[in-house]
Formats: C-alpha cells, structure tokens, sequence
C-alpha cells in the first residue's frame, strides 16, 4: 500500500462543520446539483450567495421559492464566471466557495468546444483567482467522472488516468489542473470533487434518465436510446450534495481529487428496464442511431471506487437506486411539462 491509499476507517463518521452563520457562494446554484447543495446548506443555517447565469427573460429556475421570499437566507447575484471582475466581487466575504458552474453536456461539446473552453477552464482560473485574493477557507471545485474515459481498471480510482474522449471531459481536465495548479503554486485551499452520475429531480432532460422518464410518462411506447451497452455509477443528488459538505470539512482532501459515487454500476439497457418498472410503464427500448456518440467519444465503463470519500470524509451513499429511480419517476410525472419527450436534448 503506497502513501497515497487511504487506510478504511472501521466506522467513519461524516466529516461536517457547523455552517451556522458561515456564508457560502455556490456558483452554477441555479442547476441541477447546484440547486440541491444550496437546499442542504440552507437547512444546515448557512448564509448562501448563489452564482447565477445573468438570463434577461427572468426565469427564476430552481431558487424560485427562495427569491419569493423577502427574508430568504440565499442572495442571488447574477453574473458569468468568464467575467473575472463580477466573479471577484462574489466571492469577497465568504468562508466556503463550491464551484459547480459550468457548461455541460457532451452533445454540445462536439459542436462548439470552444465555448467549453471559456466556461469551463478560464471561469475555473477566475474564481480560483478570487478565492486566493480573498482568502477563502476552502474551495470545492467540481469535477465529473468524464475526466476518466472507459475504464483502464475498475473500480475507478482517483489515479486512474485521465482520458479527454470528448471536448467537454477536455475543459473538465483542464479545469480540474487549473484548480489544483492553485493549490500547489499559491497554497490555495482547494478540493476537486469528482460526482460519478447524479441523478433526481431537477435534472435537465439531456440526462438519461429523465429522457427514458419523460418518454414513459408521456405514453411513450418506444424509448429511443442511444447505446444501451455502456455502464455508469448513478449517485442519488441529495448524498452528492452531502459529499460536497463533506469534503469541506475535511482537511485531509486538500490538494486532492476525491470520487463520489456507489460503486455499483449499471448498464444504460438495464437502467431503463428498471426504469420501466419504476414508472409503471410498458415500453419497448430501442436504439436511436441520432443519439449515439461518435465511437471514439463513447465511455464504456464507469464505476468508482469511493474509498477515499468514505475513508478520509466518512461519506457513504444512503439512497439506493430502486429508491432514488421511484423518487425520480414521482417528479418527472409531476413536472412533466418541463421535458419535451419526443426531441433529443443535447
């Protein structure tokens, strides 16, 4: 065993601070696991300022119910993280910043990398910057199981190589070094964080799962797909959220990468049967050669090995998948207007 692997603990215990008070930026706070992280350092006391993606025709999104309210513990402020100045003001007078603003999606990436380059890479060099200048306790920056590409060994871990399969998993690389360059060259207090696939409510319709749900609950009697062979760890939002507060508590993930996800993994064709089951539903599954990757973008294989979150954080996942797919399929057929189920998302 090399200095590098963690000893498990017999009966870790969840690394946590006391929040109360402390105020928080989340960037990206307005999406899918953004919007959940703000949820759980609400209900923990903290006092959030959520990063925002400035949108003229005002649609208020996930933080909704928290603009709504005039004594709401979160502060919106609008911005982009490519604006270096507007980044720099957000970040002055807090004690923890989680970075999850980014663009996503691996579709797009082939039809405009550049503009993942920008977002991803110089808007992760940005609030790096102003985290350092500030002084901030500690930064959370957010990484994403692409990083990997297929699986060289499984389960996955934190020094397996890094493979750029698409340009999206390229800027996360990037932005990954450019987070950890700050640790090493500036003593910067930061941690990556590397979710595996999260999934629940709120997730944006590029997802699979919610295009296999939306296609069920709209009647759907063919789910279109695109491969059904490849596997993937899906890790439920609320314990991916709990993983970011645990991380920044703890110290020993400093300068570190640090993978969140079950360790189970699950092919894309038995996903969708289950969720099939999950939704009630009666489908027949089918590919859709539109939705496939080109061959040498596809990741074939994803699993994490989480020993280090569960070693040095005490974090374990809590919401197994059956449950995690019910209470997806609950929300997807309650918001079902928010999906267009018969157009790719990409």
């Amino acid at each position: 065993m090399n200095a590098d692997t963690p000893t498990p603990a017999a009966a870790p215990v969840e690394s946590d601070l006391d929040w109360t008070g402390r105020t928080v930026l989340v960037t990206g706070a307005e999406g899918f696991i953004g919007s959940a992280l703000v949820d759980l350092l609400v209900s923990r006391g903290a006092r959030v300022r959520a990063f925002t993606h400035y949108k003229p025709y005002g649609d208020k999104g996930n933080l909704a119910r928290y603009l709504a309210d005039p004594h709401s513990p979160v502060e919106t402020v609008t911005g982009d993280v490519r604006d270096a100045g507007r980044v720099m003001d957000a970040v002055e007078g807090c004690d923890t910043v989680f970075h999850l603003a980014a663009l996503i999606g691996i579709p797009y990436s082939y039809d405009s990398p550049g503009a993942y380059v920008q977002t991803n890479v110089v808007g992760t060099e940005n609030v790096a910057e102003a985290c350092r200048r500030h002084q901030v306790r500690r930064l959370v920056h957010t990484s994403t199981s692409e990083v990997y590409g297929t699986a060289r060994t499984v389960p996955i871990s934190e020094e397996h190589p890094l493979q750029p399969q698409s340009p999206y998993s390229a800027s996360k690389i990037g932005a990954d070094m450019m987070a950890l360059s700050h640790w090493h060259a500036f003593e910067l207090p930061v941690t990556v964080v590397r979710p595996f696939n999260t999934y629940g409510p709120r997730q944006s319709a590029r997802a699979v799962i919610p295009t296999i749900l939306a296609q069920l609950h709209s009647g759907a009697r063919q789910v279109k797909l695109g491969s059904l062979t490849p596997t993937r760890d899906f890790t439920y939002v609320t314990d991916t959220a709990r993983g970011f507060l645990a991380l920044a508590a703890c110290d020993r993930a400093l300068g570190r990468s640090v993978n969140l996800g079950t360790g189970q993994e699950i092919s894309i064709g038995d996903l969708a049967k289950a969720l099939v089951h999950a939704s009630g539903r009666d489908a027949e599954i089918l590919v859709d050669r539109s939705r496939l990757r080109p061959a040498g973008s596809e990741v074939r294989r994803l699993v994490s090995d989480n020993t280090r979150a569960r070693s040095w954080a005490g974090w374990e996942p809590r919401v197994s998948l059956d449950e995690g797919l019910r209470l997806t399929s609950d929300w997807i057929a309650d918001h079902l207007d928010l999906f267009a189920a018969d157009r790719y998302q990409v």
